[in-house]
């Protein structure tokens, strides 16, 4: 695929990296032109830098990895409001909550998401890998489960299909109505990992519930 990762920090480094392993070509953009032909380099392969609006032009997919407060900010730079996002399917990670404590932020009601995909009409929005720490993406052997929600089936598709080829396995879970319930979730395991505790000992060991 074609990917545009709008963003240069540590998520962004991340999920390039394993996707450029995985064979996909990725362009990187960021606020710091610099910092995105840095991280590019770093990337190697084929992977180049560009202004957002060039990085998105065309492309299978969009990695928005920048903080919750400024996405629509980078959307509108990357020309959310013509044509160039029209049926792109963009993966939204942001984790719209007060760091250290986990109350999740913005206008009461809806999901940053939601709000995501009304900055860029005509994209197709997928949340989806905010619940998973970038030290976590290109470890041997971890087992990983990325929840998903969406509107769109072939979005969803799409995510699905890098979430494996980073390694993990997808679980879609509704439509895009519920990202302020994962968003939540964020919330809570940030609140716990913040207060010591480790958030995956909050449900051990649940066997699955069969129909």
């Amino acid at each position: 695929m074609r990917i545009a990762i709008l963003g240069t920090g540590h998520l962004a480094g991340a999920l390039g990296r394993c996707w450029v392993r995985a064979g996909h070509r990725v362009t990187v953009a960021g606020r710091s032109p610099e910092r995105a032909t840095e991280l590019a380099r770093r990337l190697g392969g084929p992977t180049r830098s560009a202004a957002a609006e060039e990085a998105v032009r065309e492309a299978d997919a969009i990695l928005l990895a920048v903080p919750w407060d400024v996405a629509g900010a980078v959307l509108e730079a990357a020309g959310a409001g013509g044509a160039d996002l029209a049926g792109a399917t963009i993966i939204d990670p942001t984790n719209p909550v007060e760091h250290g404590v986990g109350v999740v932020l913005g206008p009461a009601g809806g999901s940053n998401a939601e709000r995501i995909a009304a900055a860029a009409p005509g994209g197709r929005v997928v949340k989806g890998f905010h619940l998973v720490p970038s030290t976590q993406w290109g470890l041997s052997g971890a087992a990983t489960t990325v929840v998903l929600c969406g509107d769109d089936p072939g979005a969803l598709r799409v995510a699905a299909t890098l979430v494996r080829d980073a390694g993990a396995e997808p679980v879609v879970v509704g439509s895009l109505a519920r990202a302020r319930q994962l968003e939540e979730v964020a919330g809570l395991f940030i609140t716990l990992a913040f207060a010591g505790v480790d958030p995956r000992t909050v449900a051990p060991g649940l066997p699955p519930v069969r129909s």
